[in-house]
């Protein structure tokens, strides 16, 4: 058992946290990829202060092209409107990994600006750090007037489920209007006032090389600066913490890590890809070591984004979805027996051809978190993330709670023990070798730390 200064040392950190009171009434999950595009098109056509949309990419397929169409048509039809979108730096001017060279979606951008003369919609590209490999932006929250609209999609066909696939989020719509002002006031002043921040739908936009001494100074400056508001309440009502982070000493992480061991029955984690932070691992293990359920629900190596089918061209990036399950495997291994005692619960998502991209937290019937961090090193170290931590102590939104997990649940299957999955000597023999011969060369273990 955790001793009781140790617990108490992790209850204070939630309890310290200023919070902003939450009407129940205006806190709505949706629950599928569908609902979201289409509440997403209804705010933007409803605006009438603001629409700061934020998202790691906006791509330019059908999907992509129906949200920044419609924020040009929102524009056009209320010029007052204040719009933005806020996209990383270097993923709007690369193509997909694996992907032929061509347009980029900042040249997108730019091609929109020119066909909407006088309609000014800038997007900015934010540079977290001098190479995608080592930051990006991964903050999320897309705010239409009051109301903030949470999800850790991003904008393209398969988010939106604009045609036959969808990858699968979390999407939450909050109407708070300190929320909304707190997330506005930190774009405007930590991001787009930032040197290093500049428009992508512009030709004249310099090159990455150009502002490398702006895109180090940008991410020193990031560290340690949270969300500011006035708390309004306290620790026996529904509220929300809005928390942001870059780096392992983030307010953020801490939070992470000190609302695990709150747990009392029952821990639930979403993480698309399996590669938990040891501080993370080391918290489970104390939990079933204390009898509590802890609950892990993981992508299938199939449902990774990054799965290439064995009847396809093999890429070196098709290799990801297999070092995740060997992570997996491992971690399952030294687990076994909390797995025979229905302590630990392993739960794989898969559905048809589809992708599973969920992430956050449940702690009982309390505690939840709503976040893109994927809960892996890169998040842990390298991204700018954020999270919104959500008290329920009265269970006003145990409704929603209990739906969108059945949901989440539904396309699982349960691993009964870490032989179910895979070894390396089972996979297709161009991955086989690849991944050996990251081994030999002992890379694996830095590509763990940056993917």
């Amino acid at each position: 058992m955790l001793s009781k200064p140790k617990c108490n040392k992790h209850q204070q950190h939630l309890a310290q946290l200023p919070k902003l009171a939450q009407s129940a009434a205006e806190f709505t999950t949706l629950y599928t990829a569908a609902d979201f595009r289409q509440a997403l098109m209804d705010k933007i056509a409803g605006a009438r202060l603001r629409i700061f949309i934020v998202a790691l990419y906006l791509e330019k397929d059908d999907g992509g092209r129906s949200i920044l169409s419609a924020l040009y048509d929102a524009k056009q039809a209320r010029p007052e409107l204040d719009i933005c979108v806020l996209v990383d730096w270097h993923r709007a001017q690369r193509g997909r990994i694996g992907a032929r060279q061509g347009a980029t979606n900042a040249d997108w951008y730019c091609e929109m600006a020119r066909q909407h003369p006088g309609i000014e919609i800038p997007i900015y590209g934010v540079p977290v750090n001098t190479r995608e490999a080592l930051g990006v932006l991964h903050l999320k929250g897309s705010i239409v007037d009051d109301t903030v609209i949470y999800t850790g999609a991003s904008l393209n066909d398969v988010y939106l489920h604009q045609h036959d696939k969808y990858r699968y989020d979390r999407y939450q719509l909050i109407t708070n209007s300190s929320l909304a002002d707190s997330m506005v006031s930190w774009i405007h002043q930590h991001l787009i006032e930032a040197e290093a921040v500049h428009q992508l739908n512009r030709p004249e936009r310099p090159k990455s090389p150009e502002i490398k001494n702006e895109t180090r100074q940008f991410r020193q400056d990031l560290r340690g600066i949270d969300y500011c508001y006035q708390p309004n309440a306290d620790n026996n009502q529904l509220s929300l913490a809005p928390l942001v982070g870059l780096g392992k000493r983030s307010l953020l992480n801490k939070t992470i890590y000190h609302l695990m061991p709150c747990t009392r029955q029952r821990l639930t984690i979403c993480t698309p890809y399996f590669n938990l932070p040891v501080v993370l691992v080391r918290n489970i293990i104390t939990l079933l070591r204390q009898g509590k359920q802890v609950e892990i629900i993981v992508g299938d190596k199939t449902a990774n984004d990054f799965y290439i089918p064995p009847d396809q061209p093999f890429k070196i990036i098709g290799a990801l979805p297999y070092l995740y399950e060997i992570n997996l495997r491992r971690f399952l291994s030294r687990l076994q027996y909390f797995i025979n005692s229905q302590q630990l619960t392993i739960r794989l998502w898969k559905d048809g051809e589809n992708s599973y991209h969920l992430k956050g937290v449940w702690v009982d019937d309390e505690w939840m978190i709503i976040t893109g961090n994927n809960l892996n090193p890169r998040a842990w170290r390298l991204d700018l993330e954020n999270a919104i931590l959500i008290h329920d102590p009265q269970r006003q939104l145990s409704g929603q709670r209990t739906r969108e997990l059945a949901l989440i649940r539904t396309h699982t299957t349960i691993v009964r023990h870490f032989r179910d999955l895979e070894s390396i000597a089972d996979y297709p023999v161009k991955v086989r070798k690849l991944i050996r011969r990251l081994r030999r060369i002992r890379i694996d273990k830095l590509i763990s730390r940056i993917l």
